[in-house]
């Protein structure tokens, strides 16, 4: 087929007869001879569940012990004791919105890698932020309340945002903000204090049964 999107991994679907097709971190479906290339959602009405994205967050997951926390900003409110991470872009609205929300959570770590993928002079601020002498407050005063960071010095390392664009890459962030709970699951895009206080609290109450 023409264009056809690579595709990364072929199993057996939860339909009998319908296969499941991994493009990247995103699901497809076919038929048996590969003829039909199908779009859409497979919900079990039985269960009342969506068997398409139980499985795309399986996909999704990811070993939030093993992220490489020394490429991250880190700042927290409270004990710290519950962690998250986020991918963002210094020019990405809806993480200025995010980061607002974050400063409403309690007892929260926040570790921030800086992934600069909107263009303009997103590399620079990132740059900027990265290599200041504290690189969270000045990434919180930018986004915050639009307080400019100043110019790096020269000689900094900053390998770490091309390690963190790779990253990126690697576990398919797409667009920003991506966030991350400790259970490896991400919540795609910003979402408001009210919304993470209840995912954090389910995280927590899964974790105590465990």
């Amino acid at each position: 087929m023409p264009n056809a999107p690579k595709v990364d991994e072929v199993r057996p679907s939860p339909v009998p007869g319908l296969w499941e097709l991994r493009i990247g971190n995103e699901v497809r479906y076919t038929d048996p001879t590969g003829s039909f290339l199908i779009e859409g959602e497979i919900f079990d009405l039985k269960a009342k569940k969506n068997l398409t994205e139980e499985r795309v967050t399986q996909i999704n997951r990811v070993d939030f012990s093993a992220l490489p926390f020394k490429d991250a900003l880190v700042w927290k409110n409270g004990s710290g004791k519950r962690r998250i991470a986020v991918f963002a872009d210094p020019n990405c609205g809806y993480c200025k919105r995010f980061e607002k929300s974050l400063q409403e959570m309690k007892d929260v770590t926040v570790y921030t890698f800086l992934i600069p993928i909107l263009g303009g002079d997103s590399p620079e601020k990132t740059r900027a932020i990265w290599c200041a002498k504290d690189g969270a407050n000045t990434w919180l005063a930018w986004m915050l309340r639009g307080e400019m960071p100043p110019k790096p010095a020269a000689g900094c390392d900053d390998g770490a945002i091309e390690r963190n664009l790779a990253l990126s890459r690697k576990i398919h962030v797409n667009g920003t903000p991506a966030i991350l709970l400790e259970d490896g699951n991400r919540i795609p895009g910003a979402v408001g204090p009210v919304e993470l206080e209840k995912r954090l609290q389910a995280l927590a109450a899964a974790a105590s049964k465990s």
